[in-house]
């Protein structure tokens, strides 16, 4: 191993943000929720997008080529959000994006950003979030899951929305496990 000797002047970044390049023809407003599509660029966040953070300022790419321009996100962090009907009851729950800026306590295929740290006041709360790491969204499902959280059993007659519960039951568990790792 060798060691450095003289100085090695680094590009350094700040550890809460992250620039991403924006998709054509689209603009992302400061505050928006953001995600990705997948193809490596990002865009307004639509349900189950990976989650990329929130736009710290507006990235304007409606005219321009994919990638042609950054945006700048905040990765972390805790924000105040709009949820309709949050009750005080609701903190520690998980919260999910079906959009840049509709927040929902759903998972259905919408895309978790991350939970309810504070309650403020009905409809409000402070919500701490992180960015996706990784390439993939969390685990989704089109689907509830059943009422009390267990796995129902399709037995001898196939449902598939027994089925499909059952798989959104599991990715909210396995995802559970996941962040409890720091993932």
């Amino acid at each position: 191993m060798v060691t450095l000797a003289q100085n090695a002047p680094r590009e350094l970044y700040q550890g809460d943000f992250h620039d991403f390049p924006v998709i054509a023809s689209d603009i992302i407003y400061q505050g928006a929720a953001v995600g990705d599509n997948g193809a490596g660029y990002v865009r307004p966040l639509v349900a189950g997008d990976a989650f990329r953070g929130f736009a710290d300022d507006q990235a304007d790419n409606s005219s321009g080529a994919a990638g042609a321009i950054d945006v700048r996100t905040r990765k972390r962090g805790h924000i105040k959000l709009a949820i309709s009907a949050l009750a005080i009851t609701d903190v520690g729950k998980d919260v999910y994006a079906s959009d840049d800026d509709t927040f929902t306590l759903t998972q259905g295929s919408n895309t978790r950003i991350g939970h309810v740290s504070s309650w403020i006041s009905t409809g409000y709360g402070v919500i701490e979030y992180q960015a996706t790491t990784g390439a993939e969204a969390e685990l989704t499902d089109g689907t509830t899951g059943t009422a009390d959280g267990s796995l129902v059993d399709v037995g001898g007659a196939f449902s598939q929305a027994t089925l499909n519960n059952n798989f959104a039951d599991l990715a909210a568990k396995v995802n559970y496990l996941l962040r409890q790792n720091g993932n």
